[in-house]
């Protein structure tokens, strides 16, 4: 588990050796995304609560993959260019993180009736059946939601390296 104050230091210094000064780097709170690089603000930001879960390799990786987004400029997305520079920087990552979120965040929590549990950052707007019962929508296997409140104290847990 990372010291999210490492991994500033880190940033700081990719950000230092490849980009202008205009660029800056901070946390943010996504809770499924490990890391954004925002071309309009010129800033690159990694998940606080993801960043403290995930070890230094892969916080370092999600680094280079945003820092990799910087220099190919926007509009380039996942492309050759992307992949050229992001390979020369020394990633060795896919274009998306499967790893870990933060469902201890999520305030919705959907049951199927085959005992699957599944969460969400957003309110549900139309009922959805358990992706791992069905591929497509089936009413059989339609989602209970239940609303559960996140306490302050769980969110800082949710900060803090285990």
């Amino acid at each position: 588990m990372s010291d999210l104050h490492r991994v500033r230091g880190w940033a700081d210094a990719l950000i230092r050796l490849h980009l202008d000064d205009s660029w800056s780097f901070g946390f943010d709170n996504a809770k499924r995304r490990a890391g954004l690089c925002d071309f309009q603000r010129r800033r690159i930001s990694l998940s606080r609560y993801l960043a403290a879960r995930y070890d230094d390799d892969t916080n370092h990786q999600t680094l280079l993959h945003e820092v990799a987004h910087a220099l190919a400029g926007p509009g380039t997305g996942h492309g050759a260019a992307w992949k050229t520079i992001a390979r020369d920087l020394g990633y060795v990552g896919g274009t998306t993180h499967h790893g870990e979120t933060a469902t201890e965040l999520a305030p919705w929590v959907g049951h199927c009736p085959s005992g699957h549990v599944v969460y969400r950052h957003r309110r549900p707007t139309r009922a959805t059946s358990c992706a791992q019962c069905a591929p497509r929508f089936d009413a059989q296997f339609t989602l209970t939601w239940t609303r559960r409140e996140i306490s302050r104290s769980t969110r800082l847990a949710a900060m803090t390296p285990r």
